[in-house]
C-alpha cells in the first residue's frame, strides 16, 4: 500500500491542536521550529508547569504533572525536538509538588474541568517519566534526582519491571532508567526494561503495534536492536498497510483525540525505517 502523505497532512491540520500542526510543519515541511515553540509556550503556566490541555484527557488549565509529562515524551523521546528552554523552570516546578515519598501532587482542579473517566482518581503521581526525560534534556537537579530515585526503589522494581504486560505502560522504567547515570544496578533495570518492552511486543495485539516505534524511533535504537529482527518487521508492515482513507492512523484505543499525534508517529517510523521518503 502506498502512504498518501497529502491525506495524512490533511487529517493533521483538520483534527490537530496547534501545535501538533506546527511539529508536523517542523518535522516535514521545513517549518521553524520557533513556531513550535511558540504553540508550546501557550500551555506553559508561569510556574514553570504545563497545564490548559496539553495532554488531551485533562483540561484544566492549572498545572499537572501529566501535562509536563506527556509534552517531555515528545520532545525528549517520540519525536525529538530541539527543546531550547521550554523546560527551565519545570524542574523547580516539580520540585514543589512532591509528597515525601518523591510521587507528585495534583491540583483538585484535575477533577473540577473535563478529563477523561481513567482519570478520575485525580491525576498523574509517577515522577519517572517527569525526571529521567528532564535529565536527558539537561534540566533536571540533583534534589529531583535523588526525590525520584526514592520513590523508583519502592515502586520500579525489577520484579514490577518484569510484570508488566501492557506495552504501553513500560514507558515508566524506559523514560526513567534509560536516561538516568547514577542508580543501584542500572544495568540490570535497563536490561529488564528493554526486555520487558520486547517481550510485550512479541504479544500485543495489532492495535498497539505503533507505541513500539515511540520506544524504537530509528533502527540505531537499542530496542530496535534487542527486538527480534521479524517483530520489527512485522510491526513496520501493519503500520504501512494501516493508514485510514482519510489519511489518518489509528491510536490504541480509537480515539480521535490522540489520532493526529499517532499519525505523526507512524510516519516518523516509516520514514525512519526506510519505508516511506517525504
Amino acid at each position: 500500500m502506498s502512504i498518501s502523505f497529502k491525506k495524512a497532512r490533511d487529517f493533521v491540520y483538520s483534527n490537530g491542536a496547534l501545535w501538533e500542526r506546527a511539529l508536523f510543519a517542523y518535522l516535514f515541511e521545513e517549518s521553524a521550529l520557533e513556531r513550535v515553540h511558540r504553540c508550546l509556550a501557550c500551555y506553559r503556566n508561569p510556574d514553570g508547569g504545563w497545564g490548559h490541555g496539553m495532554e488531551h484527557d485533562i483540561r484544566t488549565p492549572e498545572s499537572h504533572p501529566l501535562a509536563l509529562e506527556y509534552i517531555l515524551q515528545a520532545a525528549a523521546r517520540d519525536v525529538g525536538f530541539p527543546a531550547g528552554t521550554l523546560f527551565d523552570d519545570a524542574a523547580k516546578w516539580v520540585e514543589s509538588q512532591r509528597n515525601d515519598d518523591g510521587s507528585l501532587k495534583n491540583p483538585p482542579s484535575v477533577l473540577d474541568y473535563p478529563h477523561a473517566p481513567w482519570w478520575n482518581q485525580g491525576g498523574q503521581t509517577a515522577p519517572d517519566s517527569i525526571t529521567g526525560n528532564l535529565h536527558k534534556l539537561g534540566k533536571s537537579t540533583p534534589s529531583l534526582l535523588e526525590s525520584t530515585k526514592k520513590w523508583a526503589q519502592s515502586n520500579l522494581t525489577l520484579d514490577r519491571i518484569e510484570a508488566n504486560e501492557w506495552l504501553f505502560m513500560a514507558y515508566h522504567a524506559y523514560d526513567y532508567f534509560m536516561n538516568i547515570d547514577d542508580y543501584p544496578d542500572l544495568d540490570a533495570h535497563r536490561a529488564a526494561t528493554i526486555r520487558n518492552i520486547v517481550d510485550c511486543a512479541a504479544r500485543a495485539p495489532e492495535k498497539q503495534y505503533y507505541v513500539l516505534f515511540t520506544f524504537a524511533p530509528t533502527p540505531e535504537s537499542s530496542v530496535a536492536k534487542a527486538a527480534p529482527p521479524e517483530i520489527v518487521a512485522r510491526y513496520l508492515d501493519y503500520v504501512e498497510s494501516t493508514q485510514q482513507d482519510d489519511g489518518r492512523w489509528l491510536d490504541e484505543h480509537n480515539l480521535p483525540q490522540w489520532q493526529p499525534f499517532a499519525t505523526l508517529i507512524a510516519l516518523l517510523a516509516l520514514k525512519h525505517y526506510g519505508r516511506w521518503h517525504p
